[in-house]
Order: structure tokens, then C-alpha cells, then sequence
């Protein structure tokens, strides 16, 4: 079974440390600050021999040199190989799906998903998604690169993720996410749950971090943009009729941007 160890870093960010429960080999994902793993190692027996990216941003990528230095350049850096990535050994060409080994965590998933970035990856290992920055609990990610059609399909391929998948995306964006999905979507009952849910853990200063993707589909408005209720929500915003679901989704992206 996949261990999953959660590192705060910067303001809002999380790297994730994961290993198998039966070996002390461990990677971690998205390390924007080395310090802070080398920190959070020490107070574990873990030993750290790799580095899963999703994307070139520096707060995913600025500890590699560092982690790199520190462990004696013996670390396997995994991640896109159409991004510039400084540090990566292992570039990885996705162009849909595929299904690769790596050691010490087994047999994985890595699915392409541009939008945020034309490279952006994330990796499925068991249950659990890690997605960077393309899907967040209760959001996505903006489209820096991608096209809104780039990034609807990305979505749509990780809603096609069973339902118990452990969604663990790089920000601890929810409470902000969920201040707007509640002006688009005011009486979802689940959203409104899930809401005074985020609001106790957050006050706890608990992550809101992992959500499923079971969740994911009943309250992310950028999830739900096939639902009348989000068409209507976007119709009545924009003053436009007949309004389909990309079209909802580009606006709805436009709409959060100036939120």
C-alpha cells in the first residue's frame, strides 16, 4: 500500500512524499523547496531515490538541484520531456496514457493533462491521484499554455478516475475555490456540505487535502459543466443562450480568473 506524507511548503503548496508501506524508498512530488524535504526527512528513516514532476513551474521544480546536490546526484528525476525541466533523468513521453514501473513504487499511471501547461503530467499510483496543478479540490488550474479544450479533456479523463481515488493536488487553494463554485452553484447540497466540512478543517489549519474524485465530480463546477445548473449559472452571467459545454467551461475559467 502507497504511504502518502504530507510537507507544507511556501505559502499554500504541498509536497508529497510517498513510498510503498513495505519499503523505505521513497519519491518526492513537486519539490518547489529542497530545504524543506531535507527537514522532513530527518525526522523520518525514510530514504529519499527520487522525484516525480508534473510541470516546469519553479514552485514544482526549484528543489531538484538542491535535493540532487544533497543526495549526491543519486536521485531518478521523472517527469515531462516536452517541458524544460533542469534535473530530470528520466523524461517521460505521454501522449494519452501509459503505464510504466518504477522502482521501489511498481507499476504506475501517467497521464498527459496540458492546459495549465502544454506538458503537465500527473501520476496514479493505487487509489491516489497526484495532479499538480491541473485539478484542485473545488477548481483547475488557469490556462497559462493550454487551450480550454486542452483542459476540459484533461479533467474529463481524470473524472473518469474511480470514484474512491485520493485526489492530491499541489495547493491548498479549497476554501478560495469553493467561495466561487458557491456563487455558481449556491443550492448543491453536497457543495454546501463539503463547504462547512473545508471551514472545520482549515480552521483546525488541517489540509483540505486529499478530496476524491467522487467529491471532485459533485462539487467542482469545473467538473460539472455538462449540468444544467452550471449552463444556466453561466448563461445568466454572460447573457448568451444555447450554450454548450465548452463554451461553459471557457467561461467559467474566464469568470474565476477575475473572481
Amino acid at each position: 500500500m502507497l504511504n502518502v506524507h504530507t510537507i507544507p511548503a511556501f505559502n499554500d503548496n504541498y509536497l508529497w512524499l510517498v513510498h510503498q508501506s513495505t519499503s523505505q524508498d521513497a519519491y518526492i512530488v513537486d519539490p518547489g523547496c529542497a530545504q524543506t524535504v531535507i527537514d522532513y526527512l530527518a525526522t523520518t528513516n525514510l530514504n529519499l531515490v527520487g522525484i516525480l514532476i508534473t510541470h516546469h513551474h519553479a514552485d514544482h521544480t526549484g528543489g531538484i538541484e538542491q535535493l540532487q546536490q544533497h543526495f549526491n546526484h543519486t536521485l531518478a528525476v521523472y517527469g515531462p520531456s516536452n517541458e524544460h525541466i533542469k534535473g530530470i533523468t528520466q523524461p517521460l513521453t505521454i501522449a494519452s496514457q501509459d503505464t510504466i514501473v518504477i522502482p521501489s513504487l511498481g507499476q504506475i499511471q501517467v497521464m498527459a493533462v496540458p492546459g495549465h501547461t502544454l506538458g503537465h503530467i500527473a501520476y496514479y499510483i493505487e487509489n491516489k491521484l497526484f495532479c499538480g496543478d491541473t485539478l484542485f479540490s473545488g477548481g483547475c488550474g488557469r490556462l497559462f499554455e493550454g487551450t480550454p479544450e486542452q483542459m476540459l479533456q484533461s479533467l474529463s479523463m481524470l473524472a473518469l478516475l474511480p470514484d474512491d481515488t485520493l485526489v492530491y493536488c499541489a495547493h491548498e487553494y479549497t476554501r478560495a475555490n469553493l467561495d466561487f463554485a458557491l456563487h455558481v452553484d449556491a443550492t448543491n447540497p453536497d457543495l454546501i456540505t463539503y463547504s462547512a466540512k473545508v471551514d472545520k478543517l482549515r480552521a483546525k489549519n488541517i489540509p483540505s487535502i486529499p478530496s476524491t474524485i467522487a467529491i471532485e465530480k459533485a462539487i467542482n463546477p469545473f467538473l460539472r459543466c455538462h449540468k444544467n445548473a452550471i449552463q444556466v449559472a453561466i448563461s445568466a452571467q454572460f447573457n448568451i443562450v444555447n450554450i454548450d459545454e465548452i463554451q461553459t467551461f471557457t467561461l467559467l475559467r474566464q469568470w474565476k480568473n477575475s473572481f
